[in-house]
């Protein structure tokens, strides 16, 4: 496991050598929730723990909880690679958008062998 997954939130698994300890955060949103453990249960139970409370504490306010990974993000490019891409999606007649999305699918199927 790469990952760990819980109430479509998606945290990181990273290990610190110096403190012998297993510590994440939750990826994709802008703040910051962590967590950590001792062993592999320990964290992933701690990350759940931090959801949880971030849950809570976001109803407790009347915030709304980000969502991770919205479907919707800027990309920057060079003009020219920004051109060649515009001029391609004009040829096969699709919109600039489900140009870049299909050459991001076609790739995270070549990586990882699962499509979306």
């Amino acid at each position: 496991m790469k990952n760990l997954e819980y109430k479509g939130y998606t945290g990181s698994i990273e290990y610190s050598k110096d403190d012998d300890l297993l510590y994440g955060k939750v990826l994709g949103i802008k703040g910051l929730i962590s967590y950590e453990g001792i062993t592999g249960k320990e964290l992933e139970d701690d990350f759940k723990e931090a959801i949880n409370a971030y849950l809570y504490d976001c109803k407790n306010e009347g915030i709304k909880p980000e969502k991770p990974f919205k479907g919707s993000f800027n990309v920057r490019v060079s003009p020219a690679l920004h051109q060649k891409a515009a001029l391609l999606a004009m040829k096969y007649k699709t919109s600039l958008n489900n140009f870049v999305a299909e050459s991001i699918r076609e790739r995270v199927i070549k990586e990882t062998g699962t499509g979306i």
